[in-house]
């Protein structure tokens, strides 16, 4: 029975973070796993660090298209062998023992669809105090209020959630996109409320230009999820709200 999980990194000048990224995977105490690091055009030198990695379930992808995280992740998605899926950013950190308590979840919920608290982290990978906590189960339209499903933290069971929902569409916010996506087809994602993965945000980077993130996720309502004005207005107001209580 194939209990593998597929970890699919898009790494992008990812030089300075990659190692310890990866070091985070080969530390859980899960340990059927196979890594799929998508190298997205970097310039620096994570190809070359990705190459001398020895580990045999360490895998270095190199896609003809490249050019956004959502391509570089759809890129680990064909070629990911394990039931099940999940995405880790380049320079994000998981806790040891992230995937067996959030599988161990799945097993309880009989879910296909898991997610986990964060906390936010410095460039140095240290965090800040900052803890993102999620609530226990999300639907379809609660999730279009509270936006608080971080891509590194997800976890998918293709024998319960069709592989091809998790391909991502090539827009902005593209992982909230997805998950919305799942969502809408009447799934359910389930929380596990304690820190799984520390988020690191140096202070230039796109999570951090709020003004950038308010039009990314308002794009998202209007032109993706076509929502109308009104049901929109509704559901980004409660997004605005919980977004500000996380950062403060």
């Amino acid at each position: 029975m194939n209990k593998t999980v597929s970890i699919i990194i898009p790494a992008y000048n990812a030089e300075k973070y990659i190692e310890e990224t990866v070091a985070s995977v080969m530390a859980q105490t899960y340990p059927d796993w196979e890594l799929l690091i998508v190298e997205d055009g970097s310039v620096d030198k994570t190809q070359e660090i990705v190459e001398k990695m020895t580990n045999d379930r360490i895998h270095l992808i190199i896609p003809q298209k490249q050019g956004t995280a959502a391509l570089a992740r759809n890129a680990g998605l064909d070629v990911a062998k394990g039931r099940y899926i999940a995405f880790l950013d380049a320079d994000d950190i998981w806790k040891p023992d992230k995937l067996e308590k959030e599988l161990a979840l799945m097993r309880e919920k009989n879910a296909g669809f898991v997610f986990s608290s964060y906390e936010y982290a410095d460039e140095n990978g240290v965090g800040k105090g900052k803890i993102a906590h999620v609530p226990e189960s999300l639907t379809y339209r609660e999730a279009l209020k509270n936006t608080i499903i971080f891509t590194s933290t997800v976890l998918f069971d293709t024998e319960k959630i069709p592989k091809h929902l998790m391909y991502m569409p090539d827009v902005k916010s593209e992982d909230t996109a997805t998950w919305w996506n799942i969502l809408r087809q009447n799934y359910t994602a389930y929380g596990v409320d304690e820190v799984l993965v520390l988020y690191r945000r140096p202070a230039n980077s796109l999570s951090s230009n709020k003004f950038a993130a308010i039009q990314r996720i308002w794009n998202l309502y209007r032109k993706v999820e076509k929502l109308s004005l009104l049901y929109s207005a509704y559901n980004f107001v409660f997004y605005a709200i919980r977004t500000v209580k996380r950062r403060l």
